[in-house]
């Protein structure tokens, strides 16, 4: 089942069941993510699909496919490497990315399998996982490497978090309507020429191992969203490098799951702030 998070016809933020023989409406679910929920016989005229949910925390990987260690010379991780990215980063499909008014010359793209989380979890062992996880979708872990790596000396977060870095959907598929999360084909389309291509079965952790890992050092609470790693291809790597501009559409592909795709712009130095309506 497809999941979307939608602003109704009557503008009201409704999830639903969406139907892809049907996609002007959609069945509105009862509940939430994180407990009992049903889709219901009701249907509700989609005005705007946006970003799949609102999550209570977004975790990260970095280095989880060693070609992209190897394109970036880092070694490979013993344990994952966990960042964290601001959930004021959420953006929706059709959601503009925005090159930051702070600066930055160096926006890159970085395809990746998002998890939600779907009950309490804590401590568990990698056979439970299964039983947490509540779907999967797109995301687009944008990163400002300037800040990432030179302007915050290391420190992930801020070049992370930009608002707009954290491009999600466009909807979440349920765990039962994919067989095998840990085999899915991804890829980046920058302007339609693919820039990353792979599989997540050359992750590093895969998803058993990355949630129970992680559950270990923190509780993860229905909603939590976890990035698992890119794989290589990424714009800083390249020679030239590869930056997001003005103008620039960027999708992420996933097999199983669907495109997500946005629109790269400028943001208004003048107002200092992101368009409505866009997460």
């Amino acid at each position: 089942m497809k999941i979307i998070r939608f602003l109704s016809a009557d503008k009201k933020i409704l999830y639903g069941a969406y139907n892809k023989d049907n996609p002007a409406v959609a069945r509105v679910m009862e509940g939430n993510i994180g407990g009992p929920y049903k889709i219901t016989s009701r249907e509700a005229a989609i005005k705007k699909i946006l970003a799949p949910l609102v999550p209570v925390n977004i975790l990260a990987l970095g280095i989880n496919y060693k070609k992209h260690g190897d394109e970036t010379a880092m070694s490979y991780p013993e344990q994952p490497i966990l960042f964290l990215k601001a959930t004021t980063s959420i953006a929706g499909p059709d959601a503009p990315i925005l090159l930051p008014a702070a600066g930055s010359d160096c926006v890159d793209y970085e395809a990746e399998l998002a998890l939600i989380i779907g009950r309490k979890a804590k401590n568990i062992k990698p056979a439970e996982v299964m039983d947490y996880i509540f779907g999967y979708t797109c995301a687009n872990d944008v990163s400002a490497r300037d800040w990432q790596f030179d302007l915050q000396k290391a420190q992930w977060a801020r070049g992370k978090s930009f608002d707009t870095f954290c491009p999600l959907g466009p909807w979440i598929v349920t765990k039962e309507d994919i067989a095998n999360a840990d085999d899915l084909g991804i890829r980046a389309i920058l302007n339609g020429q693919s820039v990353q291509e792979s599989r997540t079965s050359q992750m590093i952790f895969n998803i058993a191992e990355t949630v129970s890992n992680l559950s270990r050092s923190m509780t993860l609470l229905p909603g939590t969203v976890i990035l698992t790693g890119t794989p290589a291809g990424v714009g800083f790597t390249r020679n030239p490098p590869l930056f997001l501009q003005d103008g620039d559409v960027i999708s992420i592909e996933i097999e199983e799951i669907g495109t997500l795709t946005n629109k790269v712009i400028k943001e208004d130095s003048e107002k200092g702030s992101r368009p409505k309506a866009k997460a």
